[in-house]
């Protein structure tokens, strides 16, 4: 047993309870936040380690052998989100410092925060499903928080909407389980995945793996993302990047999760139905990011189109498309989070978040500028970028797996994202400047700086790429030989 593998959760839970109690105390909140972070990504760090070299680790709260006890699991695919998730969580939390302002940070907002990376990183390192719907639930209800903090009318609109969604989900999500344990008796994925296995994936079974799907795809964003444009755009830009880089993956986990070790036995119904949602939603994403024309919504339309690549990658379910999955959620992670950072300091140079209403900012935000350029080629595929290895590891898979149709829609989905960003590109950074009064970033240092952070992760991912590749085969390995999962987890 690793005991290190509570600590990802237990450090940000600790460290939200602390900060409840020092609500005035703004500067004490932004240190002990800090240091948390920091001490999450050494953590974090170390058990990436673990796993690569001493293999799956597990922790059996209370000694409690599966099926009985909750059991929390570190794959190198867990580890690996919950090592990226903690450095882009670091990221948004110094963008906060400069951008977030001191009214919200006097009303609870880093305590949210870190209950949030408290649900998200026990959603990646939980062994069992009920655990999983404790996380998610733990994560929302900081979401709520996050996402109506400020009390504006859009904001408060659009919170009732996301709670209204979260809250079917949610009610599904337990009935399903509720289903799942009336009909094998156990909730362990490890075990779940022996029990599928002898009971048969017909009938009853077909239809909870379909219920799961339909749960999960509402939290990613997957075809079921009516809810996502909006309300994402509601919140300060720190905690849309938050969401836009955390929360929708924390869906796709589930999903690549589940349909790679529990429900693997029917992949003609589960597959080809996430693969015809892949691909409907990588062309409504498409359609969304073309039609619209403030950087709030081509931003929120384009983590729909990656969403929709991810599960084009998970439908196609050979190892080397699941080598590209867990790439590419890494790249995608970081990427987008660096995506709203940059729209936020565009936004706060330019007062206005209407792309007609922007132009000529690279002569006084040039480093913004060319960011937001090699941040576009990286998201776009472009070689030696971070996006390019997980992209062609999945199209490459979908190629020779005769899903033809699907990787020509995922080609094509990566030049819409190439066509709408260089149009924000275009119009905001070039040409003159069509406002009259300038407006200057408050703290433009201080947002740069986690930017640069971030930006730099994304060159080295894609240069780095085939040390990155070392981990990620690992991970890929685990995903399609469920047998090692098992294994690690049902050990006496």
């Amino acid at each position: 047993m690793n005991n290190l593998l509570v600590l990802p959760l237990l450090i940000p839970a600790f460290t939200a309870v602390i900060l409840i109690f020092l609500k005035e105390r703004v500067d004490l909140q932004r240190m002990i936040s800090a240091v948390s972070v920091f001490l999450n990504i050494l953590v974090a760090g170390i058990i990436v380690y673990q796993v690569s070299t001493k293999g799956i680790q597990t922790l059996y709260m209370g000694g409690w052998l599966p099926p009985y006890g909750i059991v929390f699991v570190a794959d190198m695919f867990a580890a690996l989100l919950v090592l990226i998730g903690a450095i882009v969580g670091a990221a948004c939390l110094f963008f906060s410092f400069a951008s977030i302002g001191e009214e919200r940070e006097r009303f609870y907002y880093y305590p949210f925060f870190h209950f949030l990376l408290t649900g998200v990183f026990g959603s990646f390192l939980t062994g069992d499903l009920f655990n999983l719907f404790v996380c998610f639930e733990v994560l929302l209800v900081a979401s709520y928080a996050l996402i109506v903090l400020g009390g504006s009318k859009g904001q408060l609109r659009e919170t009732l909407k996301y709670v209204l969604v979260n809250v079917i989900s949610s009610s599904l999500f337990v009935a399903t389980l509720a289903y799942l344990y009336a009909a094998t008796g156990t909730l362990n994925m490890a075990h779940l995945s022996m029990r599928v296995a002898e009971a048969g994936q017909g009938g009853v079974m077909n239809v909870i793996a379909v219920l799961l799907l339909i749960v999960f795809s509402i939290k990613a964003g997957l075809l079921l993302f009516f809810w996502l444009p909006d309300s994402y755009s509601a919140p300060p830009v720190a905690v849309r990047a938050l969401f836009g880089a955390l929360l929708t993956k924390v869906g796709l986990y589930a999903i690549t999760r589940t349909f790679t070790l529990i429900f693997i036995q029917e992949p003609g119904l589960t597959h080809s139905l996430i693969a015809w949602m892949a691909g409907a939603t990588m062309i409504l994403g498409a359609i969304g990011a073309l039609a619209y024309n403030d950087l709030g919504r081509i931003f929120n339309y384009n983590i729909i189109i990656s969403v929709g690549f991810i599960a084009f990658g998970i439908s196609v379910a050979t190892q080397d498309s699941l080598n590209g999955v867990v790439f590419y959620l890494m790249h995608d992670m970081v990427a987008k989070a660096l995506l709203f950072f940059l729209g936020g300091m565009i936004i706060s140079a330019s007062g206005t978040d209407r792309l007609k209403e922007m132009g000529g900012l690279i002569r006084r935000y040039p480093w913004t500028g060319w960011m937001f350029f090699v941040l576009t080629l990286a998201l776009v595929g472009v070689p030696p970028l971070s996006g390019f290895a997980g992209k062609v590891m999945m199209v490459r898979s979908g190629f020779g797996q005769n899903h033809v149709a699907l990787a020509l829609i995922a080609l094509a989905s990566s030049f819409i994202v190439l066509y709408s960003l260089i149009k924000v590109f275009q119009q905001v950074f070039w040409g003159g400047e069509k406002r009259e009064e300038q407006v200057k970033p408050l703290h433009y240092k201080a947002m740069m700086a986690p930017a640069a952070v971030l930006f730099a992760l994304v060159i080295l991912m894609g240069v780095g790429a085939e040390t990155v590749n070392g981990y990620v085969s690992q991970a890929g390995a685990v995903l399609a030989d469920p047998a090692l999962y098992i294994n690690a987890v049902m050990k006496e």
